[in-house]
């Protein structure tokens, strides 16, 4: 892959973090590729805003977001998919359609259960499960839906120890966590670097087929977003950054102490490792952040439609979400994304004459993560931990 293209797909990962401020999971990987093939078939200022979201000129968008799926999908360990839907009565342009993954063309019936029901089956098979559903709905308004679907799985080189621990001091204070711990000689696991915003302490926990995760712990009070952000930036080797084997004596960075201690015998330098175990789950509206995802112009009404280069019928885009989730525990980790663009027709809906109920059931009540490649350094996703897993005891067992 490109060096391009994966500084194109780590700089929207770098973005969408800047306004992380709950716990969250969200994957640029997954929507990148979506993103890239919508801008190779878009005119106008669609086409203009879609190829600054995705970093690339829209030219070569579509060759560049098949090269991330191609070679996200040779992974041990990442399995990523594309799939397009599309109205009977719709006719992709032959020339765009061409670009995508051979196999990835299906046909929505207009039957709303049952195209419910076979995207359901679509995204839960492409993720072994992790996500059940597509994440945006299909109304009879729905002419083209374009998803990706990305999972990933690794186990640690060296697991962890389940232990109980209930932290002395901070937001989680007085709980009972499901606790991490280990000791390795590797020093050169953990380093401190020093970011225009603060230092960072970043400890890379190693997967066995090259899938990673690095936990960022920024200074208190340092924003979610920019402790993410440095995270990204430690990958392009952008700060500096003192790695274990040279941390100075006492407070060496956030999180980090280096003491002195007795033995009964001679002993190498030790890294001790406590960290949380964490399950993260999220539902993102891209539409709320249309100017990153360049989807400003593309959900306008608009009789002559956006997508010129997609199908000759007028399209715009009417909804575009995210569902996703992580786990880290003691043995591995596993993360998934399902990303969704659903295009409608471009000229004005009829109008809405009809009152219906809706219920909406809202649950809103500190460190990153981001999981990657070891050897291209592709972010695949990337989250922030606020609520941890409870030590219950059974595990104890």
């Amino acid at each position: 892959m490109r060096n391009a293209t994966i500084r194109a797909v780590n700089g929207l990962t770098a973005r969408w973090a800047a306004d992380v401020g709950r716990g969250t999971v969200f994957s640029a990987a997954g929507v990148w590729p979506l993103l890239a093939f919508l801008a190779d078939g878009a005119g106008g200022a669609a086409r203009r805003e879609l190829a600054e979201a995705v970093g690339l000129p829209a030219d070569a968008a579509a060759a560049a977001a098949r090269e991330v799926l191609a070679a996200t999908g040779a992974l041990r360990g990442l399995d990523a998919a594309l799939g397009l839907w599309t109205r009977r009565t719709l006719e992709p342009r032959e020339a765009w359609r061409a670009g995508l993954p051979a196999g990835t063309h299906g046909v929505l019936t207009g039957d709303a259960e049952a195209d419910r029901a076979a995207l359901d089956a679509w995204a839960a098979r492409r993720t072994g499960g992790l996500v059940e559903r597509m994440p945006v709905r299909v109304g009879p308004d729905a002419e083209l839906v374009l998803a990706s679907a990305l999972a990933l799985r690794t186990r640690w080189l060296r697991p962890f120890e389940e232990v109980p621990w209930e932290p002395y001091g901070g937001p989680w204070h007085a709980r009972t966590l499901l606790t991490l711990r280990r000791t390795s000689v590797l020093l050169d696991r953990v380093g401190v670097a020093d970011t225009p915003h603060g230092h960072v302490t970043e400890l890379k926990v190693l997967g066995d087929n090259a899938l990673d995760v690095h936990l960022l712990l920024g200074e208190e009070g340092m924003a979610p977003g920019r402790v993410l952000a440095a995270g990204v930036d430690l990958l392009a080797r952008r700060h500096p950054v003192v790695s274990g084997p040279r941390l100075p004596h006492g407070d060496a960075g956030p999180g980090l102490r280096v003491v002195r201690e007795r033995d009964t015998r001679p002993a190498p330098p030790t890294l001790e490792v406590t960290a949380v175990a964490f399950g993260v789950t999220a539902e993102h509206d891209l539409l709320d952040r249309h100017e990153l995802f360049g989807l400003t112009t593309a959900v306008r009404e608009d009789p002559a439609g956006h997508f010129p280069g997609v199908s000759a019928f007028p399209l715009r885009v009417g909804s575009a979400r995210q569902s996703a989730v992580a786990r880290f525990g003691a043995r591995g980790f596993e993360a998934a994304a399902v990303t969704a663009v659903c295009a409608v027709g471009g000229a004005a809906p009829p109008p809405l004459r009809y009152l219906t109920t809706v219920v909406e059931a809202v649950f809103d009540r500190p460190f990153g993560f981001l999981a990657l490649h070891r050897h291209t350094r592709l972010v695949l996703a990337a989250g922030w931990v606020t609520d941890p897993e409870p030590f219950r005891e059974d595990e104890d067992d």
